[in-house]
């Protein structure tokens, strides 16, 4: 690890949505084979969110990124950090970068998420 224990969290709400296609303006677009999934600023393109092209969605998740990078060898990063979650009964969606990771959480758990990942020794960046 390089550059501390640090996280941001993004002052965006962002949608989680299943979709039947990629669309454009995405922060992340995971299409897996079986699924695609994308992650999109909850109101950036209302009328994409809104398409026939869209199966599901879940609003209201707030972007933590862990202001550091993380080599392939690091083992346990993301699992320590979902295990003290856990315990708080704190959901995550995680997304992994080339040398960073990401979480979502939901909105209503911000402030707790903090509060554990500051237990962690995590400092945010702002």
């Amino acid at each position: 690890m390089q550059n501390g224990k640090k996280f941001i969290v993004s002052d965006k709400t962002y949608t989680i949505i299943k979709a039947t296609k990629l669309l454009d303006s995405c922060f992340a677009m995971i299409n897996d084979g079986r699924e695609i999934t994308l992650i999109m600023e909850q109101w950036s393109r209302q009328s994409d969110l809104f398409s026939k092209d869209i199966i599901d969605m879940d609003r209201d998740w707030r972007l933590i990124t862990f202001d550091m990078e993380l080599d392939f060898e690091i083992v346990g990063f993301i699992a320590k950090i979902a295990q003290a979650l856990a315990k708080e009964n704190i959901s995550i969606f995680v997304i992994s970068a080339y040398t960073t990771d990401h979480i979502l959480i939901k909105q209503h758990n911000l402030d707790k998420t903090i509060e554990v990942l500051n237990t962690l020794g995590f400092t945010n960046t702002i």
